[in-house]
């Protein structure tokens, strides 16, 4: 469990580096922060000049990161969003359709979720996209990671070969879970590029297409969406 918890955050690392080029002295923002997967990699790589922002909506998460990273590294700061999800927070003060992130317009040179997006509704989802583009700089980079529906995870999802079984159809998504929608949640490609469009997000291609669905090339797990505020 930790030899994995450790694997998957350098693994973004990895992906910050490469595919956004993450410079050390730059402002991130991990939105959906956890108990510090991809901040804890992220302490050995970005210098003191830099600001690294966490907001995560578990309590427990935030608490372990301010006690176990910010005491050591004060340029980390660790923020709880009290925001409802079913799934993960069904006590949450505020929705996510109408969250404002606390930060100022431009804030961020890099903004980045890793499997956030695939446990949110759409007017959520959307407002989130909004909110992004805001307080990212202009030509600041976005990693994002999705369930996305295409023609080729479709026709691998009918055949029974992805790991999860997309079967409930709600229109612009689906989700594994008929009762939980946020459980696990897939939108269709088609539907999040217009998205990307209206908040002035500009994708780099290629979309990294990854292994849910039963792909036999991949990058990884969940498909990976790398875009540029312009």
């Amino acid at each position: 469990m930790v030899l994995e918890f450790k694997k998957n955050g350098e693994e973004f690392l990895n992906y910050f580096i490469k595919l956004c080029e993450l410079q050390p002295n730059e402002r991130i923002l991990d939105v959906g922060s956890g108990i510090g997967r991809k901040a804890i990699p992220l302490t050995k790589y970005l210098d003191s000049t830099s600001r690294y922002e966490g907001l995560e909506i578990v309590e427990v998460g935030v608490e372990w990161c301010r006690k176990h990273i910010s005491r050591a590294y004060q340029n980390f700061h660790f923020q709880l969003a009290d925001v409802y999800n079913e799934w993960y927070k069904p006590n949450g003060r505020f929705q996510a359709s109408e969250y404002k992130f606390p930060y100022e317009n431009g804030s961020f040179d890099i903004i980045v979720l890793g499997s956030v997006f695939t446990h949110m509704l759409p007017k959520d989802m959307e407002n989130y996209l909004s909110e992004i583009s805001r307080v990212l700089r202009t030509e600041g980079r976005c990693l994002i990671s999705f369930f996305l529906l295409t023609e080729e995870s479709l026709e691998l999802l009918q055949t029974n070969k992805s790991t999860l079984d997309f079967k409930y159809d709600i229109g612009k998504y689906r989700t594994v879970n008929k009762i939980i929608h946020e459980d696990a949640v897939s939108y269709h490609e088609t539907y999040i590029l217009d998205l990307y469009k209206k908040n002035g997000l500009n994708i780099r291609k290629p979309i990294h297409y990854r292994s849910w669905s039963g792909r036999k090339e991949f990058l990884s797990y969940q498909d990976i969406i790398i875009a540029t505020k312009y």
